[in-house]
C-alpha cells in the first residue's frame, strides 16, 4: 500500500494539471507520475526476481516447454498454405 500512494498523489496532481489545459503544468505532473510508475515498476521486477530465485523450477518448467516445442520441427508438417479475401 505505501507503493501505492506515491503513483496515487502523482496521478491526483495529473488530473489537477489537466484541468487547467496548460501543456507547461501538465508536462511535469506526467515527468511525476511516470517516475512514480519507473520506481514501482522497479522495485515489483526486484521482487518478482527474487521471489523466482526461490521458486525457479516453475519458470524453468515454463520456459523450457516452449523451447521444445519450436525446435520440433514435425509439429507444423500439416500446415497448407490458401489464399484468402481481406472483407472490409
Amino acid at each position: 500500500d505505501d507503493k501505492k500512494q506515491p503513483i496515487e498523489a502523482a496521478l491526483e496532481d495529473l488530473k489537477k494539471a489537466y484541468e487547467t489545459k496548460d501543456v507547461a503544468t501538465i508536462q511535469p505532473a506526467l515527468d511525476k507520475i511516470n517516475e512514480a510508475w519507473k520506481v514501482a515498476s522497479e522495485e515489483m521486477y526486484k521482487a518478482q526476481a527474487e521471489a523466482g530465485g526461490q521458486g525457479g523450477t516453475a519458470g524453468q518448467a515454463h520456459s523450457d516447454a516452449g523451447g521444445n516445442a519450436s525446435s520440433n520441427g514435425q509439429e507444423g508438417a500439416d500446415v497448407e498454405d490458401v489464399d484468402f479475401e481481406e472483407v472490409k
